[in-house]
């Protein structure tokens, strides 16, 4: 596949995606084509929500970048609560950010570059959106900052993803991305004692597939 810096190595390229953000998100962008990279909408979305004063946490594929498993991605996912989209929608939305269809209220664009910016509000239950132990928490009690930049920490995204692709056949991804995210950041079987009791069973299930290297085949 062809990327943008076609003077690294195979092995450079790799560390390169997994070490520098800027670049995977650079490279991303290269490789499904948008006019403005993530990256810079990212690091403009995050500082127009602080300026607002509006918590929240970068969730889906960028966070689980940030844990150490790459998964190409166009869009930004965020964890707001319901009073922080309200801000949003307010302060942001007609200013840089619109709706993504008429009467959107939780999906938008930037405007210049078009890049999809889905929110999900904190109370919401993943998966099926039937009530579970499981829930969408409020982002300030999970979330770290990096560079600027918050995002959903390991247990509370592990949790999510397991609660959401255990109930909901077309959220199977999910559980795809904890395995992979297992594997990729070397995570331990006791991270299971961390999690919410009703999504162990499927941490240790995937944690013992990603033992063997023909799990991840394609």
């Amino acid at each position: 596949m062809a990327h943008a810096d076609g003077k690294l190595s195979s092995y450079e390229y790799e560390v390169r995606m997994k070490e520098d953000r800027e670049f995977c998100l650079r490279e991303m962008q290269f490789q499904y084509g948008k006019e403005s990279t993530l990256d810079s909408v990212l690091k403009e979305l995050s500082a127009r929500l602080k300026k607002a004063g509006i918590s929240y946490a970068v969730i889906g594929a960028l966070a689980l970048r940030e844990h150490g498993f790459v998964r190409a991605t166009t869009d930004i996912d965020l964890l707001m609560t319901a009073d922080g989209l309200q801000t949003f929608q307010s302060e942001c939305v007609g200013a840089g950010f619109i709706p993504a269809f008429p009467g959107a209220r939780k999906r938008f664009r930037h405007a210049e570059s078009g890049v999809k910016i889905d929110i999900i509000i904190a109370g919401e239950y993943p998966g099926d959106g039937q009530p579970k132990s499981v829930i969408f928490p409020d982002p300030r009690a999970v979330s770290f900052e990096k560079d600027g930049i918050s995002f959903l920490k390991l247990v509370t995204l592990i949790e999510l993803k397991l609660a959401s692709g255990m109930t909901a056949p077309h959220r199977l991804h999910d559980l795809a991305d904890v395995q992979r995210l297992i594997r990729e950041s070397s995570l331990p079987k006791s991270l299971s004692e961390q999690l919410d009791e009703s999504v162990r069973s499927a941490y240790l299930d995937l944690w013992d597939k990603a033992q063997h290297i023909d799990a991840f085949e394609e």
